[in-house]
């Protein structure tokens, strides 16, 4: 009998720990609805817990609002207010993951809870697993491409008077790079 571990090449079993300096939280929203405004989060961490069998696999997030940027000092403080973030009140957003799903070897579907603004919502992510290797160091690594999107008025965030110039969709990528910690 063939198991996903099968046919996933160097699959790894373990406990991994999201690498935020070798990682890359990131968003993009249409402005005015002729441009993209991209931006990403700076403080982001995580665990993943790759199973025997991937498919019930787990990952936690947690992702500092504060951390913000849109290349943008001004944007980047409208951003955190309370017409968008609200950093003050919800200084975190989460995503717990539940069911996965497979599309190929390389390619699932991972449902979550994401708790953004105080709202929880299920999402599902587009997953991308890139591979397991080893770090100079000498122990594991794996990389995982991740993408959704949302509506932000689901989560409640209006925008204010800029949301009009602002689409509520708002595609979310992920680039992870985890480390398992040395035995």
């Amino acid at each position: 009998m063939t198991t996903q571990t099968d046919v996933i090449d160097g699959y790894v079993a373990g406990t991994w720990t999201i690498d935020a300096v070798h990682s890359d939280v990131s968003f993009y929203v249409r402005h005015l609805g002729v441009s993209k405004v991209r931006g990403h989060f700076a403080e982001f961490s995580g665990t993943i817990v790759t199973a025997e069998n991937p498919l019930e696999s787990k990952v936690e997030a947690v992702i500092k609002t504060n951390s913000v940027s849109t290349n943008n000092e001004m944007r980047d403080n409208h951003v955190r207010n309370a017409d968008f973030l609200d950093v003050e009140t919800y200084p975190e957003l989460t995503f717990v993951s539940g069911a996965i799903r497979p599309k190929t070897s390389e390619l699932f579907e991972v449902d979550g809870e994401l708790t953004l603004h105080g709202v929880t919502k299920t999402v599902t992510l587009q997953l991308e697993l890139n591979g397991f290797g080893t770090h100079y160091e000498g122990h594991p690594i794996a990389g995982f491409s991740a993408s959704t999107e949302i509506s932000r008025s689901d989560f409640g965030i209006t925008g204010g008077a800029a949301g009009a110039a602002v689409s509520d969709k708002i595609r979310i990528a992920l680039e992870i790079e985890a480390a398992q910690a040395k035995a």
